[in-house]
């Protein structure tokens, strides 16, 4: 199981209410919430495995030179030669030190890659693995690794965690009219205002999935409206030419990388043992979190 761990504490973090907080008063819902998450997603899924994904780098420099709008409505500052910094609720700022000390606490591996996102994380471990690999997430974008044949499959969150939602190939095709092999091309045309990618003006959904049909990929439709052979309606081979500059880099924007140098680790997930526990018990009297780690606990534990 590969959590793209960003998007489930924001989730977490905007759906529990920020009045509940630590006995000293710091605000713990996305902590609170994200722990009832993996309780949650360890007991229904159970994972042999388990990983938590971290954006190094939410918006990576070889993106933003390739698409400079690229994530930029999200920015809060741009730091020359740094990770530049996302716009982010401050209470939920307080809160990702303390998911990460806890993840660590848990036996549950952090992994992350200097400018490369969680999904490129997410992309290159589903690549490797031997065994099927659950991506928990509420990005769009990862449908593109979903593989029927190699086991790889989302559990998507966008709708909650009452309404999770497995996604399949079927599913991607009953969704979208293409296969998660051709999301990205189909990503790359209707576009993506939540990332900044804009699409090529006029063509949307339908529009994408049809020229793919016809034409196999992005690389047969841009050749198709070069040749004026080729049967292509006047307005959508203005469109396309008119957005060849884009075309040429969008591609490797949107497209996960599968590829990266990751450390060796240990994703297994083991028996607590009392050095963890007590670690555990420290740490959830200090952030009043109850319930929500003692559930967690008792999930990893059933896990085994």
């Amino acid at each position: 199981m590969l959590l793209d761990t960003a998007s489930l504490y924001f989730r977490a973090f905007y759906g529990v209410p920020d009045t509940v907080r630590a006995p000293d008063g710091s605000p713990v819902n996305a902590v609170r919430g994200l722990l009832d998450m993996l309780a949650r997603l360890v007991t229904d899924f159970a994972p042999s495995e388990l990983v938590a994904c971290w954006d190094d780098n939410w918006r990576p420099h070889w993106r933003v030179a390739l698409l400079p709008g690229y994530k930029a409505h999200r920015l809060a500052e741009i730091v020359p030669g740094g990770n530049d910094v996302e716009e982010t609720p401050e209470l939920l700022v307080a809160q990702v030190p303390i998911i990460r000390e806890l993840l660590g606490a848990l036996g549950v591996p952090v992994i992350g890659a200097e400018d490369y996102e969680a999904d490129d994380v997410i992309g290159t471990l589903a690549t490797r693995a031997r065994i099927p690999v659950d991506i928990v997430t509420g990005d769009r974008d990862l449908f593109q690794l979903v593989d029927d044949e190699s086991g790889v499959r989302v559990i998507y969150t966008a709708r909650g965690m009452s309404r999770l939602e497995l996604v399949t190939d079927a599913v991607v095709v009953s969704k979208y009219g293409v296969a998660p092999i051709r999301y990205p091309d189909f990503a790359v045309m209707r576009g993506d205002p939540s990332d900044g990618i804009p699409g090529v003006p006029g063509v949307g959904e339908k529009t994408a999935a049809a020229l793919l049909a016809d034409f196999g990929d992005l690389e047969g439709i841009i050749e198709a409206a070069r040749d004026p052979a080729m049967p292509l309606s006047a307005s959508v081979r203005s469109r396309i030419t008119a957005s060849s500059a884009y075309l040429e880099v969008a591609p490797r924007v949107v497209k996960v990388a599968r590829d990266l140098d990751l450390r060796v680790m240990d994703a297994r997930i083991h028996p607590l043992d009392a050095d963890r526990l007590d670690a555990l018990g420290a740490l959830s009297e200090r952030w009043g979190l109850g319930g929500s780690l003692e559930r967690v606990v008792r999930a990893l534990g059933e896990a085994n």
